[in-house]
C-alpha cells in the first residue's frame, strides 16, 4: 500500500501526470528530455523536478544515451498500481466500466 500511496502521490500534480502521460504514449523506448520538455511547453529545470519525482516514485527509468538523458514509463509499476486500485472491484465479480460522466480533461498531445 505504501507504494501506492507514493506513486499516488506524485501523480497528484497537473505536470507530473502530464508528463507520466506523455512517456506513456511514448512507448516503452521512451523519449529525450528535450523532446519532453518542448511537447509540454515546460521549462527543462522544472521537468527536471518532475522527472525526479517520477523516478523516485518508481513510476519512471532514466537512461544516458550519448548527451540525452532517456526517460520511459515503467509499465510494470503503472499496471502494478491499477491492480492495486481494482483489487476488489465489483466484489470480485467481472465488471465493465463504468460510464465516463462529463468530458475529460484535455491533455497535450505528443507531436509527432
Amino acid at each position: 500500500m505504501s507504494d501506492a500511496v507514493v506513486a499516488l502521490a506524485a501523480l497528484a500534480q497537473d505536470n507530473r501526470l502530464d508528463v507520466f502521460r506523455f512517456l506513456v504514449q511514448a512507448g516503452p523506448q521512451g523519449a529525450p528530455a528535450g523532446v519532453v520538455a518542448a511537447g509540454l511547453d515546460l521549462a527543462p529545470n522544472t521537468l527536471s523536478f518532475h522527472f525526479d519525482r517520477l523516478r523516485v516514485a518508481g513510476l519512471v527509468t532514466a537512461r544516458r544515451e550519448g548527451r540525452s538523458i532517456i526517460y520511459a514509463a515503467k509499465y510494470e509499476q503503472m499496471n502494478a498500481l491499477i491492480a492495486f486500485l481494482t483489487q476488489n472491484c465489483c466484489q470480485g465479480v467481472q465488471c465493465t466500466p463504468a460510464p465516463v460522466e462529463g468530458q475529460a480533461r484535455k491533455r497535450r498531445k505528443i507531436p509527432a
